[in-house]
């Protein structure tokens, strides 16, 4: 890209981080369609998928217990997340620092930058275990955290180049790369979903069930699943974009609130049909001698999407691999760039989103990102899921426990230390439980959420009279 471009670039990139979005620019429901559809129908799912049955989930839990997580997923998106996003039009990082105060807001922008940076790195490792494949590529092995050489790392670093420019083209740029890409994503799990039934030799509902059955132990190294392990992994495995906000910086440019049940596309076309098509192609690489090989010496089998892919449907899955994992990874880093441009206001977008996708190429580098998925996203909806809870708190119930809005802009202060002393006393009680009594992270996101809410409305009260008696 040239330098003539770029500047051309960031002067048409106007993404009103600091004021509400005008009318002029907000867009259909049709928009958000193509776009949720596009984020979670793709390489995330190539790897959730098999990580499931790696824990040992039988049918019910993962077919039913799929179906209600998915289910109050979208809940929260359309009655929480949409109802704030169109009532303010601003962008999530705005909304807290008038709420926050500047120096606050300005350590959740870091946290919650570089947590989607992280995410977007799983994505562009995914992606380069299908552009791998013509080179003869080694895969990354379920317990390998470092690279496994120099042809991986260059494969890595062409990938994320590639996936960062389009995220740093804004909002526009993000949703139509969406748009193209999710039907052919969406053909491509449907065919390779059908290609492994075949292989698994499936001839109906029954055979099909028999698959997962009972469950089973899970590998070494993993922890068994059950039906609530799946419900509430699945409600709040986007915790941070729906509960915990994030998705204001997208959702403030519908029409009307209803643009919310346009996740459902993502919901159910991509965390329910997709997950378990790609749960299906792992079902028929644990059958194959490689991986018998594996399970003999005591080692979990790899998870190497693109391979998997390329088994099922060809040409075609390694296409439908890579334009997945790039359909998560643009928007993933298009909130990182937001968050980082909040921290530095002065600097475009464009820049930040550069930043923030060259931060994702790194952590691509590594493959543990990718290969221990779930727990990751766990832990990163849960550290930043009771900051929403702040929003969320203040839109419906301040009124009626007398607490000002907006404080800190009102105020005029730069930190406001009842956000700070609810998000860290939730979120470190409710951890600190989850080490202790090996309690699973996501049975813990919910009461977090509640208990940071709740504690931000009682301490914001006391501060605030304090302020105002003296």
């Amino acid at each position: 890209m040239s330098e003539v471009h770029i500047e051309q670039t960031i002067a048409q990139t106007e993404e009103y981080e600091r004021e509400p979005v005008p009318n002029s620019q907000l867009k259909s429901w049709k928009s958000f369609l193509g776009m949720y559809a596009g984020e979670h129908v793709a390489g995330t799912e190539f790897m959730i998928g098999p990580l499931f049955l790696t824990a040992g989930v039988s049918a019910f839990d993962l077919i039913i217990g799929l179906l209600l997580g998915n289910f109050m997923a979208v809940l929260c998106w359309r009655y929480l997340t949409a109802e704030i996003a169109v009532k303010h039009r601003i962008t999530l990082y705005y909304q807290l620092e008038k709420i926050c105060g500047k120096q606050l807001v300005t350590v959740y922008n870091v946290a919650n930058g570089v947590l989607f940076c992280f995410l977007a790195g799983s994505m562009i490792t995914v992606s380069t275990t299908a552009v791998g494949i013509p080179f003869d590529l080694p895969m990354p092995k379920l317990d390998d955290t470092m690279p496994n050489g120099i042809p991986w790392v260059l494969i890595v670093l062409v990938t994320g180049a590639v996936i960062s420019i389009i995220a740093a083209r804004g909002y526009d740029s993000v949703s139509k790369a969406a748009n193209w890409m999710s039907p052919f994503i969406v053909l491509a799990f449907i065919a390779a979903g059908i290609v492994a039934i075949g292989q698994l030799g499936v001839k109906n509902f029954s055979e099909f069930w028999n698959i997962w059955g009972d469950g089973g132990e899970p590998f070494p190294g993993k922890i068994k699943y059950t039906f609530w392990h799946v419900v509430l992994w699945s409600w709040f495995c986007n915790a941070a974009m729906h509960i915990g906000m994030s998705d204001l910086s997208v959702l403030r440019y519908a029409r009307k609130a209803s643009a919310g049940w346009t996740t459902a596309a993502g919901m159910f076309v991509g965390h329910y049909m997709a997950w378990i098509a790609a749960a299906l192609l792992y079902a028929v690489y644990l059958r194959s001698p490689e991986a018998q090989g594996y399970l003999t010496q005591g080692i979990a089998p790899p998870v190497a999407p693109g391979p998997m892919a390329y088994n099922a449907i060809g040409i075609f899955g390694i296409l439908a691999v890579i334009l997945a994992s790039w359909t998560t990874a643009n928007p993933t880093i298009y909130r990182a760039g937001l968050a980082f441009q909040a921290i530095f206001p002065k600097s475009s977008t464009f820049w930040m989103t550069i930043l923030a996708g060259s931060i994702a190429t790194i952590a691509g580098i590594f493959p543990a990102f990718a290969m221990k998925l779930l727990d990751f996203v766990a832990l990163y909806g849960f550290i930043l899921a009771p900051i929403g809870a702040v929003i969320v708190f203040e839109h419906f119930f301040a009124k009626r426990f007398g607490v000002q809005t907006e404080y800190a802009e009102k105020a005029g202060i730069h930190f406001n230390v009842a956000v700070l002393a609810a998000w860290l006393l939730s979120a470190g009680v409710c951890y600190a439980l989850s080490v202790s009594q090996g309690i699973f992270l996501s049975f813990l996101t919910l009461p977090a959420w509640l208990a940071c809410g709740i504690l931000y409305l009682l301490i914001s009260k006391m501060m605030q009279k304090k302020q105002l008696l003296g």
